[in-house]
């Protein structure tokens, strides 16, 4: 256990941190999941070990009240990993020296469900469909890329890749929701391909939630001479593929099913669609509508922030918060060290500078800047605000003035350390670390005019 909540029930009946939990009800759950089904009961038992000693602990509460303990990992047994060799996968591209964990790529449908993650389906089985529809774990992501088999297997570069998106109609078949993913690759799967797909997903996958098309990130490292970033025809073609296919799904089923990237038109020089277009923003997480929500966000539209859409987290008590969904300052508080009347420069990636400019133009706010930090470290086509890292920020914050404030965007943490490892003490100005969204920066932001 990593937390016990304080008066909960596991608390009251001597559960503390650093017990080893090893059967509950006389069952040792392979998952959160699990867990949360067995300890929803009224009358749960626990067997632990605390070091080295093995104990049996007794807890009685109400029927579905919280157990109130956070275990370490969401999956108890093995990540199922990924066996797919997709030239375009973003752990193949990641610099030499990076930490291990990094490089973990997996294709379990538990983490589908639990934080958003996508999978291909490519090693899923009856087993885990009848779990899925028992339990009913809902939503799903899956990766599609491809509905025509050939290009399928090509891509995912899998003898399974052909027949896996069985699973996918099996899924629909059981009223599974399933929202789909197609990273769009030049030359492979773009242009006709990518029409292919769209009808393959009216013909066959018409229940589908909602589909991202997103453009490949490809960085420097990448050993795949398929793999290139679009150029901006290639850009515009996608874009007005995704948007012609919206209006086919919308006659036919009064909406629009298929959303293409923000980074599509910021590629495309195009302006994003408006707010009601993309439909409640289902695919938030995956880049489509995040301006819009941040320009809502940012003029005071709205009052709260979009926040993570994907997966099924928050509901399941017990689950650490891993992936995009850790702490990212490590459990502080957010950094804000308010300096009154200091010039503020807003730290973010070029893509996050060209949605960010404008806005912040239209706020007319004095002695605010956009620093733009473009990534060196990934290099290639790799613009977005949550790639940045600490040597990249680091060489852009050295040009700076010293007294000036400087706001940066938690996305790119996780735990106070960016992806290179560097942590925010190394940086050669202190930064006030703020969440990611338009109604945190209005905040701040609006506080620094009241005071001036």
């Amino acid at each position: 256990m990593i937390a016990v909540v304080e008066d909960s029930p596991a608390a009251k009946a001597g559960v503390i941190v650093g017990d080893v939990l090893t059967t509950v009800n006389g069952e040792a759950p392979r998952d959160v999941i699990r867990y949360q089904l067995l300890v929803d009961e009224p009358e749960v038992s626990l067997e632990i070990d605390r070091g080295g000693l093995t104990r049996v602990v007794e807890i009685e509460k109400r029927d579905g009240e919280p157990l109130g303990i956070e275990v370490q990992s969401s999956l108890f047994d093995q990540v199922r990993t990924c066996d797919n060799h997709c030239a375009f996968c973003f752990i193949y591209q990641l610099p030499p020296g990076m930490r291990e964990s990094l490089s973990l790529k997996d294709d379990d449908f538990r983490l589908s469900f639990l934080y958003g993650n996508f999978t291909t389906l490519t090693r899923f089985t009856e087993a885990d469909l009848e779990r899925v529809v028992t339990e009913g774990l809902s939503p799903l992501y899956v990766s599609i890329h491809a509905t025509d088999p050939d290009l399928r297997n090509h891509m995912l570069r899998n003898r399974r890749g052909a027949t896996s998106l069985r699973w996918l109609r099996a899924l629909l078949d059981h009223n599974v929701e399933v929202h789909g993913q197609v990273v769009v690759c030049p030359g492979v799967n773009d242009g006709e391909n990518l029409e292919q797909t769209l009808a393959g997903v009216l013909d066959e996958y018409p229940e589908l939630a909602s589909l991202a098309v997103v453009p490949l990130g490809i960085s420097d490292h990448s050993n795949e001479p398929e793999m290139r970033a679009h150029t901006i025809d290639e850009a515009r073609r996608v874009v007005d593929t995704v948007e012609a296919w919206q209006q086919v799904f919308l006659d036919l089923f009064g909406r629009r099913l298929v959303f293409a990237a923000d980074e599509y038109y910021l590629l495309a020089d195009r302006p994003f669609p408006l707010p009601d277009t993309y439909e409640g923003f289902p695919m938030h997480e995956d880049g489509i509508g995040m301006a819009r929500t941040f320009e809502l966000e940012l003029s005071g539209a709205v009052a709260d922030a979009t926040g993570p859409r994907s997966g099924f987290f928050a509901a399941v008590d017990g689950a650490p918060a891993e992936g995009y969904r850790a702490p990212r300052l490590g459990g502080t508080e957010v950094l804000l060290k308010p300096r009154p009347n200091a010039p503020i420069g807003v730290l973010t990636g070029p893509y996050g500078a060209r949605v960010l400019g404008p806005l912040l133009e239209q706020l007319d706010l004095p002695d605010v800047r956009i620093i733009e930090v473009d990534n060196r470290f990934f290099g290639g086509n790799i613009g977005v605000t949550g790639l940045m890292v600490g040597a990249d920020v680091t060489r852009v914050l050295e040009s700076q003035p010293a007294g000036h404030r400087y706001l940066l965007p938690d996305v790119c943490l996780s735990g106070g350390v960016f992806l290179d490892g560097v942590g925010l003490d190394a940086l050669p100005h202190s930064v006030e670390v703020v969440p990611t969204d338009g109604v945190a920066l209005r905040r701040v932001l609006t506080r620094q005019a009241a005071n001036a």
